[in-house]
């Protein structure tokens, strides 16, 4: 099954109580049971719900994985992820992240005794240089939030499988419409699924993905016992979204690439970061692992000019000036005053998230209205 096919039909069974298409929203908590521990395999919806499990499975299919995993949030994912750790434990990270993600590294995780690094990944020597006896997991993000840079999975699976270690990826940007790095090596794959996944604005969800049956119950243990779940509702969601992610992707791609030409040859914009660039570092990488390079896009005012950035960002019409990314409708953000705050600013400057940086989620809608939108706004 192809993945515009996967994306309708993968994983999924009409529903057996009435053949329903989509699966209902099952919005309970609890399930009959006949004796103590009959059940139909569902007891409570915690541990699992129908709804539930039909996106788990959907979010496998299209990852190529065998066990999907639906959270509350892109965080709560990640923190199950790193609950596979203990104290005395060391991840080797990415240093060009989501903010977010950075917090939870640092002001979380770091409390209990796990160690990080974050280091620029631009080649496994560098990566492997830094792996020792408590070395357990390779944190990758790509392409990578903000700044687009491109990270070559096989080559992080190739120092991960050499040293026994777990190698997680922050497909979020890319979604596996773009790239699928289970089949790259990756051992876990993790989605915010507010993002693409979603497409819509009108979730918040995080998911892991995985094919070894090991590391799936593990994580399906730490998701049941910490509970950080999503419910019926936002899971009927996603799956609504997973069903045009491939139709939406193509308009993000088409849209992403002309505002990315039209930016580069803007006689007020100092640089664009984005992977489809022949000058883009890794671009050649990106080709390999990638089917396209997306519609996110950084760029940054000549002159670095923070106050010019602001009076952008603010002049947008059509663009919103929001949080988040990935939805139909295209998104602005300032990352060093929203994404990426919580990131020290002599760190995040270290890989280029300067204060006059602005981020694009650019949507589906017509790209003339977009351009003409951001030649208003630039002036």
């Amino acid at each position: 099954m192809k993945f515009n096919t996967k994306t309708i039909h993968g994983g999924q069974e009409h529903d057996p109580a009435y053949g329903a298409v989509m699966p209902p929203i099952y919005q309970t908590s609890t399930y009959a049971q006949t004796t103590p521990g009959g059940h139909k395999g569902f007891e409570y919806s915690r541990t699992h719900n129908p709804t539930r499990k039909a996106l788990e499975n959907s979010l496998a299919s299209i990852e190529n994985g065998k066990f999907g995993l639906a959270f509350a949030s892109g965080l709560a994912a990640i923190d199950a992820v790193i609950k596979l750790l203990k104290p005395g434990d060391e991840v080797i990270s990415t240093n060009d992240l989501y903010g977010g993600t950075y917090r939870l590294f640092t002001k979380i995780f770091e409390d209990f005794g796990i160690k990080f690094h974050f280091i620029g990944m631009e080649n496994e020597d560098k990566v492997a240089s830094y792996v020792n006896d408590n070395t357990k997991l390779i944190w990758v993000e790509t392409p990578t939030n903000p700044m687009m840079n491109i990270i070559d999975i096989k080559a992080m699976a190739e120092v991960s499988k050499k040293h026994n270690l777990l190698l997680a990826v922050d497909n979020t940007f890319a979604t596996p419409y773009l790239q699928r790095p289970l089949d790259l090596g990756a051992d876990i794959v993790m989605h915010s699924a507010t993002k693409y996944i979603g497409g819509h604005s009108d979730l918040v969800m995080g998911a892991l993905i995985v094919k070894d049956e090991k590391i799936a119950e593990k994580l399906y243990f730490i998701q049941n016992a910490s509970g950080a779940v999503c419910g019926p509702q936002d899971s009927f969601l996603a799956l609504r979204g997973i069903k045009t992610l491939h139709i939406r992707m193509q308009r993000h791609c088409e849209n992403g690439e002309a505002i990315a030409k039209y930016l580069k040859q803007h006689p007020k914009i100092e640089k664009v970061y984005w992977p489809g660039f022949e000058d883009h570092p890794n671009h050649n990488i990106a080709k390999d692992q990638m089917d396209g390079f997306g519609g996110m896009i950084s760029f940054v005012t000549k002159g670095s000019d923070y106050e010019k950035a602001i009076k952008i960002v603010e002049n947008l019409k059509i663009f919103t000036l929001a949080e988040s990314l990935g939805g139909v409708e295209s998104l602005a953000g300032h990352p060093a005053s929203m994404t990426h705050a919580s990131i020290p600013k002599e760190e995040r400057e270290k890989t280029g998230v300067v204060d006059a940086l602005i981020r694009l989620s650019v949507g589906i809608e017509d790209v003339d209205d977009l351009i003409a939108d951001l030649e208003q706004a630039i002036g």
